[in-house]
């Protein structure tokens, strides 16, 4: 994966993009993703928040 790509994975992990829209926009398998990510460090976990934003 070229450094092109490993900024786009970066980018769709930010937004919260789930791992199989993720492995269509980089052409790669689910499994190649999640041990991409594992390697360089990126988190593919949402964090925990409300789908309907700040409730307070």
């Amino acid at each position: 994966m070229d450094r092109g790509r490993r900024q786009q994975l970066r980018d769709l992990a930010a937004g919260n993009t789930p791992v199989g829209v993720m492995s269509v926009r980089l052409g790669r398998t689910e499994d190649a993703i999640r041990s991409k990510a594992q390697t360089e460090g990126i988190a593919l976990s949402p964090p925990n928040r409300s789908p309907y934003g700040d409730m307070s």
